[in-house]
């Protein structure tokens, strides 16, 4: 069974920064060098938002973080991560780290950006 360990989370202020880190430990690393991965997000009582992806060097960014956001994986460590820049006030939300192929997600990390 995957596991994933999901760090990073906190509170910051409106304009800081957070990295989050999604490691998988127990995945072989072939399987996680092809993987195909990403970072969902989820307001209270609000459906979770796919906010970026990763496959091999191709990323994608949902429109609410693109210039802001930065999805990066390193194979060597079985680690993904989500450098997030120029929070918003936008309270608190949970970061979940997501494997596409298996819809896998992590346990999640909360987020928090206020002043």
């Amino acid at each position: 069974q995957e596991q994933y360990v999901e760090s990073g989370g906190g509170l910051a202020q409106p304009g800081g920064s957070l990295r989050l880190s999604c490691k998988l430990p127990r995945t072989i690393l072939s399987v996680f060098t092809s993987a195909s991965m990403g970072w969902y997000r989820q307001a209270p009582g609000k459906q979770p938002e796919l906010v970026a992806t990763i496959t091999g060097r191709n990323t994608n960014y949902a429109t609410s973080v693109e210039s802001r956001f930065i999805i990066s994986k390193d194979n060597t460590r079985r680690t993904i991560y989500l450098q997030m820049n120029s929070l918003k006030a936008e309270g608190t939300d949970v970061y979940y780290c997501w494997r596409q192929e298996i819809d896998c997600w992590g346990q999640g990390t909360q987020v928090t950006v206020s002043s």
